[in-house]
């Protein structure tokens, strides 16, 4: 799961009084006031479309509770969570676009980064470097990396470190406590941008593409699905050019719980990652 999720060091149990809505997966503090300029959008296209929508995007609690807690209006989780337990639990909305090259609408993909200065030539060189991610049920940090090296028959016997988050990792690998690291394609984007550790690393890879991100709301409002839809797409279709490039979105691609499933796979561990495994 991407965890870009930038609390500010806040948290909590209590779930917020419903209607809520977070967006968590991609908001950095340099492009905070364009994810609140989105979400002031959606509200009003939601609006537009009977239903009540808070002002303000919630981002001071633990977000996986808030997944699947009564009123949620709008969310975004990972597609790793969400093929493995949260589908029968949520609604699923759709997948926004981000305009990535070389991915299709509504789908993405992993960069492996290194340093710079020491950038493997193939994955095969990954057997001695320690690779960093940002949390064990992230499709793009963790699961899509494991996949990829299982496919490819690679075994990394060095240990790996668990970061929190992809900006994390980006930093860890920059100053030399891992060696590499899978990071969410949108993720990168924003390091490139936002980040000056992403200076000192290097793209040597990517992972195969899958869906992106998904939408989700309560279960309680699957039979207003197709209206929230509606609603995001109008309202990315209606942002102002600055707000939807520093984004990256284009649109929403409306998928099926099926497109996820493949997510739900076991994950061979203990075949790639056998320090990981045997903690």
């Amino acid at each position: 799961m991407v965890t870009d999720l930038t609390n500010d060091g806040q948290g909590g149990d209590a779930l917020a009084s419903p209607p809520f809505a977070s967006l968590p997966m991609y908001d950095w503090p340099e492009v905070r006031d364009q994810t609140d300029a989105l979400w002031s959008a959606i509200r009003i296209q939601l609006e537009k479309r009977g239903m009540e929508a808070p002002a303000a995007l919630e981002r001071s609690l633990d977000i996986e509770a808030l997944w699947t807690a009564p009123g949620l209006i709008l969310s975004q989780t990972c597609g790793f969570p969400y093929a493995n337990f949260l589908a029968p639990k949520v609604t699923l909305i759709g997948t926004p676009d981000y305009a990535l090259p070389g991915a299709a609408l509504g789908r993405y993909f992993s960069v492996l980064v290194a340093r710079k200065s020491e950038l493997p030539s193939s994955l095969a060189d990954l057997q001695d470097r320690r690779m960093a991610f940002n949390m064990p049920h992230s499709q793009s940090g963790f699961a899509a990396p494991i996949r990829l090296l299982f496919t490819n028959g690679v075994v990394c016997e060095a240990d790996a470190v668990e970061t929190g988050a992809h900006r994390a990792s980006v930093c860890v690998v920059a100053n030399g406590q891992a060696d590499w690291a899978a990071v969410d394609a949108v993720a990168w984007e924003l390091a490139k941008r936002h980040e000056p550790a992403a200076r000192e690393l290097e793209v040597f890879g990517r992972t195969p593409e899958t869906p992106g991100l998904p939408l989700i709301a309560s279960a309680d409002m699957a039979n207003r699905a197709e209206a929230i839809a509606d609603a995001v797409d109008t309202a990315i279709g209606n942002l102002d050019t600055a707000v939807a490039r520093a984004l990256n979105l284009t649109g929403l691609v409306r998928t099926k719980p099926g497109d996820y499933a493949a997510l739900a796979a076991p994950l061979p561990i203990a075949e790639t990652l056998p320090a990981l495994a045997s903690r």
